[in-house]
């Protein structure tokens, strides 16, 4: 039995950049709100490497009441109480390499690529963003050059519009670990969806993972189930089945 449904948010429940798909998040909705007087319905949250607003806002549109991740895993926010609490790895020393790999994206990359911004909300980790993806392929491998040289205690991943440089204690496998043990539910009881390198930590420990159609092919390698469709109802198809198996059991 599934008891928790997590998804991802850029390459999920919205394509970066576009306009929502609101039918279908109407409909992820409605299922979550099902969720809390059915327990054959996953209920539903979030684990996102975007920063707390965003999170907590897409949190509210699906009316989601469970703990959700941000920062991949440096961050989780219990909207119920309304406290943020911070993954116990992000220490002084990661803190003071935060802020030195920022320095650096601002000095050397962002000023050089033009369209790109800093994710300015971060704190754990650091991240730009460029809706060019040709771009963001070009900066990849400039940052894993620069971190992997320089900072061995982080790791880097890209999505089609970002580059994020995460403390490697506090990825979305270790966030979904620290989420489970806090909410009292087995791994194995947990279902997640991605769509990028950032979310592999976080598939390959669930109990059933999912890609929607339009993720990377080294993520649809990973995954028990490639849906048939992308982003927004690639999220919807996933729930659905998970109903389904749910209520076969």
């Amino acid at each position: 039995m599934i008891k928790l449904f997590i998804t991802d948010l850029d390459g999920c429940i919205a394509h970066p950049f576009l306009s929502p798909d609101w039918e279908a998040l109407s409909r992820i909705k409605s299922l979550n709100i099902k969720s809390k007087n059915d327990e054959q319905i996953p209920a539903l949250t979030i684990c996102s490497g975007r920063p707390f607003p965003y999170v907590e806002a897409v949190g509210q549109w699906l009316d989601v009441d469970h703990p959700m991740l941000f920062e991949s895993g440096g961050g989780m926010y219990d909207i119920q109480t309304n406290e943020i609490t911070w993954n116990p790895h992000f220490g002084d020393e990661a803190k003071k390499a935060v802020s030195e790999i920022k320095e650096w994206l601002e000095k050397t990359l962002i000023k050089n690529y033009k369209g790109t911004y800093p994710e300015f909300a971060k704190y754990t980790d650091a991240g730009l963003v460029n809706p060019d993806s040709s771009k963001i392929a070009l900066m990849h491998e400039e940052v894993l050059n620069h971190v992997n040289g320089n900072y061995p205690m982080f790791e880097v991943h890209a999505t089609d519009v970002s580059v994020n440089i995460i403390l490697k204690k506090a990825n979305k496998g270790e966030g979904i670990r620290f989420l489970s043990k806090k909410l009292k539910i087995d791994l194995e009881e947990v279902a997640y969806i991605g769509d990028s390198s950032g979310d592999i930590p976080g598939l390959q420990i669930v109990g059933r993972s999912f890609a929607p159609s339009n993720a990377k092919h080294f993520v649809k390698e990973t995954v028990d189930t490639v849906t048939q469709t992308p982003a927004t109802e690639g999220v919807l198809e996933a729930y659905e089945l998970l109903i389904q198996q749910n209520q076969e059991q």
